[in-house]
């Protein structure tokens, strides 16, 4: 996952050093089920899943021996493969529920992570160390947190004897953090009914506490914006330099990138950022909270969204956004250039087709011999899900229950998830994990990665009550 808005990634660093540092020992104040699930976590952090040396079939098929000696049978847990990714499995499992009318749920996760080198981290980044009071280690976030409490409560309400009316269907999943294969992508185009639900819940979005540790809102992310390279391209004869003509391939690339620069997408709400901007009027300063008040009711004031937009955060959410991010140009230092080309990054809102967004950047170009072509090939259209009662409620329900008072916040995150796929495939998919921070983030994708443990039992338990709520039953 990209890191969210309030992660700031590197403050850990600043955590004093522990030389002694151990895994962490088992401790006594845990229930057997909670001491169940940190080992299952532990197993899962413990396990490499890096694209380099890595491997998320071993991880899959490790958390589906789990699920098999919790009595769920083989045909209902599968490790799925594809043959030229050897190493990049995905687990698939359902708990099978009563009525087959009711559309199954999803439970969303994915077990692959970032790089990380030993020598950088302060403790080893694939040992689960429990240290003043975080969890350490990579994944222990992002998103193996999730993951391990997916696995725990298909456990826990096969042990338990409990009958969803609903299938609740699992699916952990490979090759979220790179390029290249996808899981969720090749299970929804290859074995759609393994995956195929009425919605799903996955990352996306957390909760957020004060430097106190008191938590301040819960976020649900409903949303994303599609990721999206361009290539912009000059080509020409060329020459001695000696000899300068016009037109020069640099300076047609420069004028078009200087266009393109000026240039600011129009903004537009949907379910998320409407709610949020709402929301957060009582989180902010009054004249913030006057410019978003004035904004959810005209979002085109000039004065109120001159003021909003000053933030990056809040201005990424509200509009499409497209920046050069490099520049090639010239094959010799005493010679014309023969070509130029930039890369233009855009973060589109969900909704707005790419071609549109191509389209808007050959006219900011203003030079047919300026070329705008797709980079790579085109995200999934990925429609913002609706935030409905029957998906709130069960949210308020049980946060009402840990975090009582503590307002819910929808987002639209401008990073990127699996939801990207899963969205556009016809599964709205919510980003919802009960998983709190501090204003220093948890170090997602950066060093000595970290959850708070308090955090993480709270957040099974959460989500735990939420499976239950969505999938109905007893």
């Amino acid at each position: 996952m990209k890191p969210m808005a309030w992660t700031t990634v590197g403050a850990l660093m600043a955590l004093a050093t522990t030389a002694n540092a151990q895994t962490a020992p088992t401790p006594k104040s845990l229930s057997p089920d909670q001491l169940a699930f940190r080992a299952l976590y532990q197993e899962l952090v413990e396990i490499n899943t890096t694209l380099s040396v890595g491997s998320c079939t071993a991880a899959s098929e490790a958390m589906g021996a789990r699920l098999k000696a919790a009595g769920f049978p083989e045909a209902d847990v599968k490790v799925v493969v594809e043959p030229k990714h050897p190493r990049e499995g995905n687990l698939v499992a359902v708990l099978r529920g009563t009525d087959a009318k009711t559309k199954p749920i999803l439970l969303l996760a994915h077990i692959d992570v970032v790089e990380a080198k030993r020598e950088d981290w302060t403790r080893d980044p694939f040992k689960l160390v429990e240290e003043n009071g975080y969890f350490y280690g990579r994944g222990t976030s992002d998103d193996k947190a999730q993951a391990a409490i997916w696995v725990d409560s298909l456990i826990r309400l096969k042990q338990a004897g409990f009958k969803p009316k609903r299938d609740i269907k699992m699916a952990l999943t490979c090759g979220e953090e790179s390029e290249g294969y996808n899981g969720i992508e090749d299970l929804l185009k290859n074995h759609r009914p393994l995956v195929d639900a009425e919605f799903a819940l996955n990352e996306g979005a957390s909760g957020l506490l004060d430097e106190q540790g008191k938590a301040v809102m819960l976020e649900v992310q409903a949303g994303e914006k599609v990721y999206q390279d361009f290539t912009l391209t000059v080509t020409n004869p060329g020459g001695h330099s000696s000899r300068p003509i016009s037109p020069n391939a640099i300076y047609q690339l420069s004028a078009a990138l200087d266009r393109i620069g000026a240039y600011q997408f129009p903004p537009r709400f949907n379910d998320a950022t409407r709610g949020y901007f709402t929301q957060m009027q009582a989180r902010v300063t009054p004249e913030q909270a006057t410019a978003m008040k004035a904004l959810v009711a005209d979002i085109n004031d000039p004065a109120a969204l001159a003021l909003i937009t000053k933030d990056r955060t809040w201005n990424s959410m509200l509009r499409t956004t497209c920046v050069a991010t490099m520049v090639s140009a010239g094959h010799a230092p005493n010679a014309l250039p023969q070509r130029a080309t930039a890369n233009i990054n855009c973060r589109i809102l969900p909704g707005t087709p790419i071609d549109e967004v191509k389209a808007k950047l050959t006219e900011l170009a203003a030079d047919p011999a300026v070329a705008v072509t797709l980079a790579h090939s085109s995200k999934p259209a990925s429609p913002p899900p609706p935030l409905t009662p029957a998906i709130m409620g069960p949210i308020q329900k049980n946060a009402a229950k840990l975090w009582p008072g503590v307002p819910i916040l929808p987002v639209m995150s401008t990073g990127a998830t699996d939801a990207v796929h899963t969205s556009a495939a016809g599964i709205p998919t919510y980003g919802v994990t009960g998983l709190f921070h501090g204003p220093d983030g948890t170090g997602a994708h950066g060093l000595n990665e970290r959850m708070r443990v308090k955090s993480l039992y709270e957040g099974r338990d959460f989500l735990h009550g939420l499976i239950k709520d969505y999938a109905g039953g007893k």
